[in-house]
This record gives C-alpha cells, sequence and structure tokens, in this order.
C-alpha cells in the first residue's frame, strides 16, 4: 500500500495521478458548467470568462455575432468572453446594403 501502482508486467513503477480538485468536474463540461481550460469542455463548447470566472460556453456558428481583437492581451480584458467561431468560418465585419459605415458589427462567415 504504497503511493505507486505497479503496471500489468509488474515490473515498471508508474506513479498516481493526481486527482482533479473536487469542483472540477471529471467529464467534459457542458454548456454553463465552470471550466479552467477549453479542453475541459464537451466538442462544439470553448472555455471563456463569463464575469469573474470562467464557464464552458458554445462555438459560434455562422451569422452568430463575434469579436475581432484588434491588439492582442485584450480577449483577456473582456468581462463576457465569446468563444471564437467554429471551424471554416472567420470573425469578419458584416456586410451591409446601406452605407458602408452603417454597422461595425463582426459575425462569423465563410472564409
Amino acid at each position: 500500500h504504497g503511493t505507486a501502482e505497479l503496471d500489468e508486467i509488474g515490473t515498471e513503477v508508474l506513479p498516481r495521478r493526481t486527482p482533479a480538485p473536487a469542483w472540477l468536474p471529471t467529464a467534459k463540461g457542458e454548456e454553463g458548467d465552470f471550466c479552467l481550460r477549453s479542453s475541459d469542455c464537451a466538442a462544439g463548447l470553448c472555455c471563456a470568462r463569463h464575469f469573474w470566472s470562467k464557464i464552458c460556453k458554445p462555438v459560434l456558428r455562422e451569422g452568430q455575432v463575434c469579436t475581432r481583437h484588434r491588439r492582442k492581451g485584450t480577449h483577456s480584458l473582456e468581462i463576457f468572453q465569446r468563444c471564437q467561431c467554429a471551424e471554416g468560418l472567420a470573425c469578419r465585419l458584416q456586410r451591409e446594403h446601406g452605407p458602408t459605415d452603417a454597422s461595425r458589427l463582426h459575425t462569423c462567415q465563410r472564409h
């Protein structure tokens, strides 16, 4: 009953894995679950700031509003972060049929 376990062959001693903190679920997080990084969340979700914690939020789909960061490092300043656009989509200025400066809104659009 030591601090190491033996593998199937019994020749190597493998260290025990450190358990995850009790507040962090062992399964992949669903939308709204607390997380530390996007790999903690289920497929189609990312880990993003929501007030002063981070939760799993849905990856953005085509036509959804996205945030375009002009300078590196500004993403961490947001209190409500959005996920990135899904694969194959880019965050671009929404095309308007009126004057060119009518909207500064960015949406997820096909490349």
